[in-house]
């Protein structure tokens, strides 16, 4: 059994526990790590996902320690897919026709992901202040390369890091002392919510005339859709729309490692409450969309979304989304709104700038990794413009 193992790191004091579910993780542990509760990195909603997606995800939690003190904790998922599955139209990063066409043929690839597949950001791991970048980064390291020699039948063949903002970049680069490679991945478009902005009015005042009255005219195009808070119940209610609606974004979405669904949806609503809103968008009484965001500690996250594309472009549905997560973000006084990657020009003309990620990926076998090196310098962030709807430079 994988859980319960405990392991001391080859490269530092610390020593690590490996955990298959979240029901076998010292809770008490867990909690005095993540004690700022970083809503992606708590008990509750990494067993709401446990429980709904277990049958293709292989989730692994590790707890860090030194001597019998907490001072760690980590979260992986295992995944798998077939090359053949992917196309790169909207890769989260353009990649050469070298690798696509050399490398990249139909097989099945396993991957350790140390993050969250459905969310970006630094989700993926949390040490106590007092450990060092450099302690904490090889260890990690111990812990992943541990996790993928126990994976008997299919090992993994490449571990992810999964994402780092520019703030973190000094520190997470500590992980290339580890042979992991470092990529930039498309841009996260995040809107800077202004203190003085105190409604969605203030925000359009801040506005340029000629964004002001694009939003305007999105609102009136939009005028019969209803908009409504969804409980847990109303997801079961809407169950299949809800998952009709989710794919038909999803299939248009070329980069797809692991789906939610609606019993996801209503699982985290139920577990999460008001950190998650969960809102249905209605044409009579037709369900034409849906959005989902977490309400972080001083951020509001925009997650995933569904929509009938038949009704998109004549009731400006997605444009509508986008301009209530800006109204969301703004009531709830959060410092800013996370918008997530692609479209980065619809979603620049809401306000929102892009910034850079970076993601670190290790070969598992040592010679392959070595091959990795030149192959990543293939890789670049996809081209994109934006706008900017303001009158003025806003402070960031």
């Amino acid at each position: 059994m994988l859980d319960k193992i405990k392991n001391s790191c080859k490269t530092t004091k610390l020593h690590y526990s490996i955990f298959q579910s979240t029901n076998d993780v010292p809770s008490k542990d867990w909690n005095s790590v993540n004690n700022e509760n970083n809503l992606f990195l708590t008990l509750n909603y990494l067993n709401t996902l446990e429980q709904t997606l277990s049958e293709t995800i292989g989730f692994r939690y590790v707890l860090f320690y030194d001597q019998n003190i907490p001072v760690g904790i980590a979260v992986t998922q295992l995944i798998k897919f077939n090359t053949e599955d992917l196309k790169f139209q909207e890769f989260p990063c353009r990649i050469s026709d070298a690798i696509k066409n050399t490398f990249m043929k139909s097989m099945d690839v396993r991957v350790l992901v140390c993050g969250n597949l459905f969310s970006c950001g630094e989700h993926g791991f949390l040490y106590a202040p007092h450990i060092s970048s450099k302690e904490a980064f090889e260890s990690l390291s111990d812990a992943l390369r541990e996790i993928r020699k126990s994976e008997k039948s299919e090992k993994p063949s490449f571990i992810l890091l999964k994402e780092f903002w520019p703030s973190s970049f000094n520190q997470s680069d500590y992980i290339k002392r580890q042979d992991f490679r470092e990529f930039s991945i498309d841009v996260n478009m995040v809107l800077k919510i202004q203190q003085d902005w105190n409604s969605f009015d203030d925000y359009l005042d801040s506005m340029k005339t000629k964004f002001r009255t694009r939003a305007k005219k999105v609102f009136k195009k939009s005028a019969d859709i209803i908009v409504k808070d969804f409980t847990d119940q109303d997801i079961s209610t809407y169950q299949t729309e809800i998952d009709t609606l989710y794919l038909s974004v999803l299939d248009k979405a070329d980069f797809k490692i692991g789906k939610l669904n609606a019993i996801t949806f209503k699982n985290l609503k139920k577990t999460l409450q008001n950190s998650f809103i969960f809102k249905a968008y209605f044409l009579e009484d037709k369900l034409v969309g849906f959005t989902t965001s977490f309400i972080l500690n001083s951020v509001v996250e925009a997650n995933h979304i569904g929509i009938d594309y038949k009704y998109n472009k004549s009731y400006d549905i997605y444009q509508r989304m986008l301009y209530d997560y800006v109204d969301l973000a703004v009531s709830k006084k959060v410092g800013e709104l996370r918008l997530g990657r692609t479209a980065e020009i619809i979603k620049s003309c809401v306000g929102a700038k892009p910034v850079e990620m970076k993601l670190y990926v290790r070969h598992g076998n040592s010679i392959s990794n070595k091959l990795l090196k030149p192959l990543v310098d293939f890789i670049s962030p996809s081209e994109y413009e934006v706008r900017n709807p303001f009158k003025l430079q806003l402070s960031s």
